[in-house]
């Protein structure tokens, strides 16, 4: 019940908080908090695997996003409730940490609170509830590392772990082996010897064409368009400048008036203004200058007498874009005309603009520019567009998980079920209550499994019983899914693969908030 928090003195009550401070103790607390943090897991519980369902969030605004992305779900929900943001830290912790696997570690957090409800309710104190769910996720932790397969991450293996992040996430299962091949180049494109620098991997979204039409483009994409409509278009074997300053008249830093008495002054006025204008232009074109990105204003006439030198510029190029031209093509940024110098160009083998729809784009490729990738994916609306991205952004955060920390495991529910196997196994040498705790806590593990065969059609008991045979009898088994349905089968065989990151992070952060829920016991709050 919620009260006033108070003691006594005298025989006389004592109010020590505010009026208007609600309190909530006990098992009151505990089931309220327990509640919040299971409704927000099953909230995104049918989205799990590649038959889960999508979710429409509308805006306040009437915005609308439809998705199966857990993070993006619940990122966007209305959550009030201090327990169950927790739960939302959970998939948040896990985007950033890995990229992929928000909708298992949230689902995981709920069971283990569903699981730890029970043994509340048997009497189990919160804090062996607390120890036991902590030596149970170092067992789980052991039987990743047991489960990490030996093979060497090829192309065909990291392909492999790629179509499983994308499965069932908008994007079909034909497209997303086709997407996987492109993810796959991507990462191997800026993979060196101190691994992966996927900061130098970017994604462009355009409507207009279906996912198929998805390509790998070795540089960059600019949401830009030519300063004049005589420039030309497409600049092979491109110098680059990237200039940090205003190509139009200065400006007088005082205020001051011109007395012209007659028209040969304002000639001469006239002249001399076109004069600096056409001298900007000829400074860029003599210095060998093929493209100009211009962070500042180009003023018209400057644009049309690089027009006449064939030279590409673009006008107020933003500051991040600047700094990726620069960093993708070797150029330097340049505050000033004067200190033009070839060290300071940049170079790239094709500069190209290219129209779609309404909208124009500008393609940097090759040469130095190589050294960045964009993945530019299409879709027929934006709502397509906007999850291909989603996908593609976890397919990319997955591989470079792989390959930067630590291998792959058997995906579809495999590792789930060898989590738990190991924890039962070794839950027997563990005495008292803490046993509960730790046994509770491989059933929660079953979660996985039964919500991908809830998701694929398949009753869930007997798929989870079937599964556990498996397991036993060949040491590999999951719900693979097949047409419209799914199937018990060995998941390396049908390359259902996890990065063993994902997996460790969606433990680790799911026993982290759930014993974080199970150790209140009072909510104080005011209004």
């Amino acid at each position: 019940m919620a009260q006033r928090g108070q003691g006594r003195m005298g025989g006389q009550p004592m109010f020590i908080l505010a009026e208007d401070t609600q309190r909530t103790r006990g098992k009151d607390a505990q089931s309220s908090n327990i509640q919040a943090g299971k409704a927000v897991s099953e909230a995104v519980r049918t989205t799990l695997g590649p038959r889960g369902m999508d979710k429409m969030l509308v805006s306040d605004s009437g915005d609308v996003t439809i998705t199966n992305d857990g993070a993006t779900i619940l990122n966007r929900m209305d959550i009030e409730h201090p327990a169950a943001q927790m739960i939302v830290e959970v998939a948040e912790s896990q985007e950033d940490e890995v990229g992929d696997g928000t909708t298992t570690a949230s689902v995981l957090a709920g069971q283990l609170l569903a699981q730890a409800e029970d043994l509340l309710e048997d009497d189990v104190h919160p804090t062996t509830i607390v120890e036991g769910y902590h030596e149970a996720a170092s067992l789980a932790l052991e039987a990743i590392e047991e489960m990490t397969l030996d093979e060497e991450l090829d192309t065909d293996l990291l392909e492999s772990v790629a179509e499983s992040s994308m499965t069932g996430k908008g994007t079909g299962d034909i497209e997303a082996a086709a997407l996987a091949e492109t993810v796959v180049a991507a990462v191997q494109q800026v993979t060196g010897d101190d691994g992966v620098d996927r900061d130098s991997i970017t994604i462009r979204t355009q409507t207009g064409a279906s996912s198929s039409a998805t390509e790998l483009v070795q540089g960059v994409i600019l949401d830009e368009e030519p300063a004049h409509d005589d420039m030309p278009r497409t600049v092979e074997d491109a110098t680059i400048a990237v200039l940090d300053l205003d190509l139009e008249v200065r400006e007088a830093n005082i205020d001051a008036e011109y007395d012209i008495t007659s028209v040969d002054q304002l000639e001469a006025a006239i002249e001399a203004e076109e004069g600096e204008l056409r001298e900007y232009a000829d400074s860029i074109a003599n210095a060998g200058v093929d493209v100009a990105f211009v962070t500042g204003d180009i003023e018209d006439r400057v644009a049309s007498y690089l027009a006449k030198h064939g030279v590409l510029a673009f006008d107020s190029v933003g500051d991040d874009d600047a700094k990726s031209i620069a960093r993708a093509t070797g150029a330097k940024t340049v505050g000033s005309l004067k200190d033009l110098e070839e060290s300071d160009f940049g170079s790239a083998d094709t500069i190209r603009v290219e129209r779609f729809g309404d909208d124009e784009l500008t393609f940097i490729e090759g040469g130095a520019a190589a050294e960045a990738v964009t993945v530019f994916a299409r879709g027929g609306t934006e709502h397509v567009a906007d999850e291909l991205e989603r996908a593609l952004m976890d397919a990319l955060d997955v591989v470079t998980a792989a390959l930067d920390a630590g291998g792959v495991v058997p995906g579809a529910g495999a590792s789930e079920i060898a989590m738990a196997d190991h924890i039962r196994a070794s839950s027997a040498s563990i005495g008292g209550r803490k046993q509960l705790a730790v046994e509770a806590f491989a059933d929660a593990l079953d979660i996985v499994p039964r919500t991908l065969a809830e998701n694929t059609g398949m009753d869930p008991i007997d798929a989870l019983v079937d599964l556990r045979q498996r397991h036993d009898s060949e040491g590999i088994a999951g719900i693979v899914a097949y047409g419209q349905t799914g199937e018990i089968a060995d998941p390396v065989e049908h390359g259902v693969l996890d990065p063993a990151a994902v997996k460790r992070e969606a433990v680790e952060s799911a026993t982290e908030a759930a014993t974080m829920i199970v150790r209140i016991d009072d909510v104080i709050s005011s209004s």
